[in-house]
């Protein structure tokens, strides 16, 4: 997308994202870095430290524990688990239309009726 800044840490792989057109920014978790390791950094100055790789991180996390009730699943369908944890990750509001998208009812549809 087009304006996406992509936050990671120094990885080597990460080192080609701009060859894809993709802006990038990195931390640096090296403790031998003079100053010692950085986690966050807020390079516009505005007192929140944009520049991380916490919410990937914590998306992983969050996905295996959307997993783990689940004891294994087929590798055939983890596409459609990841879909469904994306889905809801993204979720930001419960609205009634939400309910009745939810229930297979249309947007007109009045619920008890």
């Amino acid at each position: 997308m087009p304006g996406t800044i992509i936050y990671t840490d120094e990885w080597h792989a990460y080192a080609h994202l701009p060859e894809y057109a993709r802006s990038h920014s990195t931390v640096c978790h090296n403790p031998t870095r003079p100053g010692g390791p950085e986690f966050a950094r807020d390079d516009d100055g505005d007192g929140i430290r944009e520049v991380h790789c916490n919410t990937l991180e914590g998306t992983w996390t969050g996905l295996r524990n959307f997993l783990r009730p689940f004891r294994g699943i087929s590798k055939h369908y983890l596409n459609q688990y990841i879909a469904i944890f994306e889905w809801a990750s993204n979720l930001k509001a419960v609205t009634n239309e939400f309910i009745k998208a939810l229930a297979g009812r249309t947007m007109n549809h009045k619920f008890g009726t």
